[in-house]
């Protein structure tokens, strides 16, 4: 599914916990990834056989690169019960502090360290001595295949990756995305200033072609005095994200039509076992999920489905805990 496998260069290292003198990089084109299931299953494969410890959290620092804007979100604390309820099913990876001896760097898995420090438990972790290059790649890899970063999220880690000094390869094989989408990261991190961005937050229903145009709007002469009001003004840090995107969009460009929120897509499907004797009509809008059955034995599975619902949300909650 992917062209290749992007942690490669991680899973191979060394033994001896040596760092890899080479990155085995031969082109952005060859290390793009086409799925983000690609992606998690990788991450996944890269923690398997390794040997688990269990640290302190307090011993553990955060990426040199940050990732996120919003930290505490609806997503944190579903897994923070998650954790507390069943423990840590998958471990973080980390490096060791290359300043403070006896601490460590996270290299993904900030949420579930955070989530550690609240619950007062330590965190189950794989130990790997990797360079920088390679900590930036895993740490941009891990969170595109699991934790839904918005796009302005993604545009300030390609911004930082680019500050760092990191050339484009590196940061099109962080995100997973092609030159041309890059290219757009960038040009809307480099014209919407970072205070502005984190005033507003992810706003994770916010898309690329929207952030462009405000980073368009934000530069205009003029705009400077409207961007300064409408972020001071009262009430503007109680809206949602997307509401202060929004209030400064409109702001600026008064004849914009409103925000939008996210077309609804419905997503349809079909299934049937292999002897026809049930036929299930599946849409899924995001919000809504419904499965209809019908034909001889719809009545008798969807009894047999609906006395496993307990158990199959139980599984649900334990595959969702293993993201960041």
């Amino acid at each position: 599914m992917a062209r290749k496998n992007l942690l490669e260069g991680l899973a191979d290292l060394p033994d001896d916990n040596s760092v890899a003198s080479t990155y085995p990089m031969r082109g952005a084109g060859k290390s793009l990834v086409r799925s983000l299931d690609e992606l998690a299953k990788q991450a996944d494969k890269f923690l398997e056989g390794e040997a688990i410890v269990e640290l302190d959290p307090t011993q553990i620092e955060g990426s040199f690169i940050k990732d996120r804007i919003s930290e505490d979100d609806s997503e944190f604390r579903d897994l923070v019960e998650a954790i507390r309820t069943r423990g840590q099913d998958t471990p973080i990876l980390v490096r060791p502090h290359a300043k403070l001896d006896g601490h460590y760097q996270v290299v993904f898995g900030h949420r579930r360290v955070r989530a550690a420090r609240e619950l007062g438990r330590k965190v189950r972790a794989v130990v790997k001595s990797i360079d920088d290059r390679a900590h930036v790649i895993a740490q941009g890899q891990e969170n595109s295949a699991r934790a839904n970063l918005s796009f302005i999220e993604r545009a300030l880690f390609a911004k930082r990756l680019d500050d760092f000094g990191y050339d484009r390869e590196v940061i099109s094989s962080a995100l997973a995305a092609n030159a041309s989408s890059i290219s757009k990261m960038m040009t809307v991190a480099e014209r919407v200033s970072p205070d502005v961005i984190e005033k507003i937050g992810s706003a994770p229903g916010v898309g690329r072609e929207r952030w462009v145009e405000l980073s368009l709007l934000v530069g205009k002469v003029g705009n400077a005095a409207k961007i300064s009001d409408v972020l001071s003004a009262d009430g503007f840090d109680a809206l949602t994200s997307e509401d202060r995107f929004a209030s400064l969009y409109t702001a600026l460009n008064r004849s914009a039509r409103p925000v939008k929120k996210a077309e609804t897509i419905t997503l349809k499907a079909k299934w049937q076992p292999h002897d026809k004797t049930v036929q299930a009509d599946i849409k899924n809008t995001g919000k809504a999920f419904s499965i209809s059955l019908k034909a001889k034995n719809a009545g008798l599975f969807g009894e047999f489905l609906s006395g496993k619902l307990d158990a199959l949300y139980e599984q649900f909650l334990e595959e969702r805990s293993k993201g960041d």
